[in-house]
C-alpha cells in the first residue's frame, strides 16, 4: 500500500516561488510507493491568496497549472473540520508536505513525518 504524502497548500507554491520541483524531488527522498493527496478546500485557500497582489496571483495560476498535469487524489475534509491545517494535524501513518512553520511544530510533537523545503533549494524528508 503506497503511504499518502498530503500537499499543503503553502508547499504547493514552491515550483512558482522557488524554481524547485517539488514532485522530483519527492521522487529523489521518499523510497517507497506513494500517492499525493490534497484536501479540496486547499483550492479555496488558493483562490483566496489570490487577492493579495499580483505576484502571488500569477505563483497561484503556474500551480493551478502543475496541479492540472499531476495525479492527485482529492479529498474533502471531515465535516467536524474547519481548516485544512486542522484536518492535516489529525492525520496518522502519513507524510504532510508544508512549510508552515507553526504547523511543522505542532505535527512534530505528534512525530508525523514531514516534507520540507531546505535552503530553499531541495526538499527534505524530516521526523
Amino acid at each position: 500500500m503506497p503511504v499518502k504524502i498530503y500537499l499543503d497548500t503553502n508547499f504547493l507554491l514552491i515550483p512558482a516561488q522557488f524554481k524547485v520541483d517539488i514532485f522530483s524531488e519527492i521522487d529523489r527522498i521518499v523510497e517507497t510507493p506513494y500517492a499525493f493527496y490534497i484536501f479540496g478546500q486547499t483550492f479555496d485557500e488558493l483562490a483566496k491568496l489570490e487577492d493579495k497582489g499580483l505576484k502571488l496571483k500569477r505563483e497561484i495560476a503556474m500551480t493551478r497549472e502543475l496541479l492540472k498535469s499531476k495525479d492527485l487524489n482529492i479529498v474533502r475534509l471531515p465535516s467536524n473540520v474547519k481548516t485544512v491545517d486542522d484536518g492535516l494535524l489529525q492525520l496518522t501513518g502519513s507524510i504532510v508536505a508544508t512549510q508552515d512553520l507553526e504547523l511543522r511544530k505542532k505535527l512534530a510533537a505528534k512525530h508525523t513525518k514531514m516534507i520540507v523545503l531546505r535552503q530553499k533549494k531541495y526538499l527534505e524528508l524530516i521526523g
